[in-house]
């Protein structure tokens, strides 16, 4: 067997056959569609409800000193991101090219392997949701690298490697607090990127190894070496980035998850109304009677994936705290 082969499995690739045309009115103008669409719009405004709500910082009123305003507006910003959490490790005695050193080798990575997987066969693997996820995590990690370079190039220079080893009581705290630069659009974008990989990482591979890998199997279909990889690594690498980062995890960006998803769904509808193409995902189509239990079951998926996330965060702080008591930063 040869290299080709065994990383690409069989020379056909294995595409869902299509059951009727897609592009008919009496497709869409269905009981199905209308329960459907209704869960995608309950998802929408679920998640446009909890971002409007949480990522705005709220205007604090009366009077207050500087360092009150500055506690009140964290509180009252679950969302706040300091501009050095997006490069410094979560261990104050690791020096920062160590992250940016993990960051260059997964965008490396998984680049090469998104490049191969489109060598392979071709355009069309941008139809599957895994790509979609694949894409944003190599987009991750190749903005955290740029973000890497500039933190180390400034930590180099002395003004924040003064900063992060200074320690102290809850006033000194504050007062470093006031000296660190609050994120900025590129920072607050990677750590929503972040976040949604989570969520999307989580979900993607748990449909893959449950879901379509019995489907698979029972259709005598033999899963090649990249496409195993792809469902994953990327749950390597972005587990590698949770251990070594220092970016919070909000939990209302739950909401970028599900506009994440409902995007791709949006996109396979518009695509199928236009042109008459199989599914990338048999529980995707609509013509079967079943299609709104899929739908609301993946739906539903979400908080539990994304949940899943938020318990391997406080597994993070629980044990490093413990573990690293004097150099772990926490949530600073």
């Amino acid at each position: 067997m040869s290299f080709l082969t065994f990383i690409t499995g069989s020379t056909k690739s294995w595409q869902p056959a299509m059951t009727v045309d897609t592009t008919t009115a009496s497709y869409w103008l269905n009981w199905r569609v209308l329960l459907c669409s209704i869960w995608i719009l309950i998802s929408l405004v679920f998640a446009s409800l909890l971002i409007s709500k949480h990522e705005y910082r709220k205007k604090s009123g009366g009077t207050v000193s500087t360092d009150q305003q500055q506690l009140k507006e964290e509180e009252e910003f679950p969302g706040v991101l300091y501009e050095d959490e997006v490069w410094k490790p979560c261990i104050r005695s690791i020096h920062p090219v160590w992250l940016l050193g993990f960051r260059v080798f997964a965008f490396v990575v998984l680049l090469l392997m998104l490049i191969l997987n489109v060598i392979v066969d071709g355009g069309s693997i941008f139809y599957f949701y895994t790509q979609w996820t694949f894409t944003l995590i190599t987009i991750y990690f190749g903005l955290g690298s740029l973000l890497s370079m500039n933190g180390c190039y400034r930590y180099s220079s002395g003004g924040d490697n003064r900063l992060d080893t200074e320690s102290g009581g809850s006033t000194k705290g504050m007062q470093l607090n006031q000296e660190r630069k609050k994120a900025g659009f590129f920072a607050y974008a990677f750590q929503i990127i972040f976040q949604m990989n989570a969520g999307a990482v989580m979900l993607t591979d748990t449909v893959f190894w449950f879901i379509l890998v019995p489907f698979l199997a029972i259709k005598d279909y033999n899963l090649n070496f990249l496409i195993i990889n792809m469902h994953s690594i990327n749950a390597v690498f972005l587990l590698g980035e949770t251990a070594l980062n220092s970016l919070r995890f909000p939990w209302f960006r739950i909401g970028y998850f599900f506009l994440w998803t409902s995007a791709y769904v949006v996109f396979q509808w518009i695509l199928h109304a236009c042109v008459s193409i199989w599914w990338p995902y048999p529980f995707l189509d609509l013509s079967s009677s079943y299609a709104p239990l899929w739908y609301s079951t993946v739906a539903l998926m979400h908080i539990p994936c994304y949940g899943i996330f938020v318990l391997i965060m406080k597994a993070k702080h629980f044990l490093m705290s413990k573990w690293f008591p004097r150099t772990y930063r926490g949530v600073q």
